[in-house]
């Protein structure tokens, strides 16, 4: 065995090459040495005086055991193969010293990747109850290490040693779901348009002409009833996704000359999104059936058409932050067919969840009354007793957005509740996790690290008592001022929230969500009266399958009516 490994040192130094040399070399040697016995045996047996027979037969004995190594070769690479294939799947994977509990799932490579993705919340609640704070289970072939203490969220957000990427997962999942390539820069061109163009004077203009796509999309809809001031009943999930998906889509991607014609083509494409967004997250897992896939295609391309750069220059008022990225693609020589489907990207993000967390915010306002009032309120004493007449458009000061507390209390209080984003790090190469309670654990290359801070963070009733009610005013102190101190097990914790991501993959649209729902729900409120068509009805529960993609939505709309106010 010594000289086969001498032989065997030279080889590729894969330990599944190895393993095959090592096997072939062994078969290599056994099959001499038994094809030597055999002809030993084979001519001691022959007559001496038949030699041409002898030498017949030396030669079938030859080529016996030639064929006998062969099928060896073969035999030994096939296993070698199968037994690499299962290391590569990870089904033949046990935990390492120092590791987190390892739970592979009931199915081999599958794991627990259907009860995940039935309903995520409820899963990770039993595995947190049975692994405890770090766990890593198998979902779909790939092992995810999921973290489940806010208190040692620092070291994986801050990453220091660089050891955790982002970027190169999210690259990956734009190519799959939007069609784009990603070009090096756009990530981090992103956020420097975003501070530029969603920050300071950027933002502020940006909210100006939300305002006013805001008063032709709400406007045009209550002129097609003969009496605006009569009751008019809808679905209030549907009328805050289509309001808002509507004006923000009209103030990013711009307008032509003729704007009734505007809305209508951006009425089109709110029915064409909600189809995608309804296929999003089985399409995000892979688990669409053969119709859907090519349902998908047909609005990947339909998007693509509507949003083409050649069509948006014909457009005037495309806001600075679309016109800044779009330039640097430009220079970066991406084609105009990669510029569309970045578009349709940029169209998804900035409005996939500004009209769910408004339908949130308003039901939560229209079954508490004494937040309703205290919010109305705040707005007379900001902007004054504004009242709206038929016809006219919205008016007031933007720049007031800055001075409602009560209405940002709300708006947090509401992310809280509904807003269950699922974050992310690819584990570059082995790396060491130092946990709050001072426990460490090896963390593999390859594997993926998972944050869920709506379970860990905003439902931990020690963070946020009664974490499930909702309080209009948990993010107040006492005399008015914005509350920032929140505390888990006596330690004072920074991330008391994290509806919009944190570190390296923080929303870079943040800002400019967050104003354009702070200013429809303030139109709403001030210029409408709302009521519920049944008062009782209790808040819907979520679609179980949206967990992990940003702002949750309603299993079923509510019905809600609504009028303008009358002047006093």
């Amino acid at each position: 065995m010594t000289k086969l490994w001498q032989e065997l040192k030279p080889l590729p130094e894969t330990v599944f090459a190895r393993v095959f040399w090592l096997f072939a070399i062994t078969c290599c040697h056994r099959a001499r040495s038994r094809r030597t016995e055999l002809s030993i045996l084979a001519l001691s047996r022959l007559p001496k005086s038949s030699l041409v027979p002898r030498e017949q037969c030396v030669q079938s004995l030859t080529w016996k055991s030639t064929a006998m190594v062969l099928w060896s070769l073969v035999l030994g690479a096939l296993l070698v193969a199968i037994v690499g294939r299962l290391c590569q799947l990870g089904l033949l994977r046990q935990r390492g010293p120092q590791e987190p509990p390892l739970d592979k799932g009931p199915v081999p490579w599958l794991g627990h990747a259907m009860a995940f993705r039935k309903n995520m919340f409820e899963f990770l609640k039993r595995m947190r109850a049975k692994h405890g704070e770090v766990f890593t289970v198998q979902l779909g072939g790939q092992y995810f290490t999921f973290v489940m203490d806010p208190l040692s969220f620092g070291p994986i957000l801050k990453d220091a040693q660089r050891k955790l990427d982002f970027v190169e997962y999210a690259k990956k999942l734009v190519l799959k779901v939007f069609g784009y390539h990603s070009v090096p820069g756009d990530h981090q061109m992103i956020h420097s348009a975003s501070t530029k163009h969603l920050m300071g004077n950027g933002l502020e203009d940006l909210n100006k002409v939300m305002l006013d796509s805001l008063s032709l999309v709400i406007q045009g809809s209550m002129e097609q009833s003969p009496d605006a001031r009569c009751w008019r009943e809808d679905g209030l999930f549907d009328f805050c996704y289509n309001a808002l998906f509507k004006a923000g889509y009209l103030s990013l991607f711009g307008y032509t000359k003729d704007k009734q014609q505007d809305l209508l083509q951006a009425e089109e494409i709110f029915v064409q999104f909600r189809k995608y967004d309804r296929l999003f997250p089985r399409f995000v897992y892979s688990l669409l059936g053969p119709r859907e896939w090519l349902e998908v295609g047909r609005l990947q391309r339909l998007f693509h058409k509507t949003l083409s750069v050649k069509d948006n220059l014909e457009k005037d008022g495309i806001s600075n932050w679309i016109a800044y990225m779009l330039q640097f693609l430009r220079e970066q020589g991406v084609a105009p067919a990669m510029q569309d489907k970045f578009n349709f990207m940029m169209l998804w993000a900035s409005q996939g969840n500004t009209g769910p967390t408004s339908f949130w915010a308003l039901l939560f306002l229209l079954k508490h009354p004494e937040a309703m009032q205290a919010l109305r309120e705040e707005a007379a004493q900001v902007l004054g007793e504004a009242r709206l007449k038929a016809g006219q458009s919205f008016n007031f000061e933007v720049s007031a957005l800055h001075r409602t507390p009560v209405l940002d209390s709300v708006m947090e209080e509401t992310l809280r509740l509904g807003a269950a984003p699922t974050l992310l790090r690819v584990v570059r190469s082995d790396h060491v996790l130092k946990m709050a309670s001072g426990e460490e654990y090896r963390l593999r290359s390859g594997d993926i690290v998972a944050l869920f801070p709506y379970l860990s963070v905003h439902m931990d009733p020690d963070i946020h008592p009664e974490p499930t009610a909702f309080k209009y005013d948990r993010f107040l102190n006492p005399n008015g001022s914005r509350k920032v101190d929140f505390y888990k097990a006596g330690k004072k914790i920074h991330h008391y929230t994290m509806p919009w991501g944190s570190g390296v993959s923080i929303c870079p649209g943040r800002f400019l969500a967050l104003s354009e729902m702070k200013l429809f729900v303030l139109l709403v409120i001030m210029h409408f009266d709302l009521e519920l068509v049944d008062p009782d009805i209790p808040v819907p529960p979520v679609d179980p399958r949206r967990w992990g993609f940003g702002t949750m939505q309603p299993s079923y709309d509510v019905r809600f009516r609504y009028r303008l106010r009358s002047p006093e």
